[in-house]
């Protein structure tokens, strides 16, 4: 938890840009009934019933000082769709940065050890070589900001029937790009002082 909390005190190195990764999966229902639309004095109407069409992944990639995040839609999470979610933020969105501050849960997957399911070793060691590799602690998932960033999401844009993996990669391009114009960031408040003195109970009785 600390080394969460110093990382969130660094100041702001546009060489080295902190990026926070979570994920988070969009169960697509599809309207069983046509919709009856709002008119004069009435609210829209949506029948209570719909179909599931399975789920969605979504990769949140958020740097906080930078007042930039991407979403990832893909079909499932596994270690290779984290493995190229990563080379996309290295590779692409901070090609020139000379290396880039991750900090993610933690999951099984979120190892190097997924780059070498995805690529051959050498590409696979450059990409790791790039990050430089933070996680919360376990049941502390609530330190990661994306985490926050994806609450966000699911209330500005997700709150509604998706039918498809299309459908739900639209509406979120849509809110990434109101979004990221307004360069909206984070101001994290919580400080490892505020740990020692509200989480007391987690630290050892000496």
């Amino acid at each position: 938890m600390e080394d969460v909390l110093a990382v969130y005190t660094r100041p702001h190195d546009a060489k080295r840009p902190l990026v926070c990764l979570d994920e988070a999966a969009k169960q697509l229902t599809a309207e069983t009934r046509a919709p009856i639309s709002m008119a004069s004095g009435r609210p829209a109407r949506h029948d209570y019933e719909y179909k599931r069409n399975g789920t969605a992944s979504m990769f949140m990639l958020f740097a906080p000082l930078e007042g930039w995040r991407h979403v990832s839609v893909t079909p499932h999470r596994a270690a290779i769709d984290y493995a190229h979610v990563l080379k996309q933020l290295s590779d692409t969105h901070f090609a020139k940065a000379e290396g880039i501050v991750l900090l993610q849960d933690n999951l099984n997957t979120h190892t190097p050890a997924s780059l070498y399911r995805a690529f051959p070793p050498e590409e696979a060691r450059r990409i790791a070589d790039r990050f430089e590799w933070h996680y919360t602690p376990k049941h502390g998932s609530w330190l990661n900001m994306a985490e926050a960033e994806l609450s966000v999401l699911a209330r500005q844009c997700l709150a509604r029937r998706i039918p498809d993996i299309e459908t739900l990669d639209v509406y979120v391009a849509a809110w990434l790009e109101q979004r990221n114009e307004h360069h909206v960031k984070a101001d994290w408040r919580f400080t490892t002082k505020d740990a020692r003195i509200k989480l007391k109970n987690l630290y050892p009785a000496l």
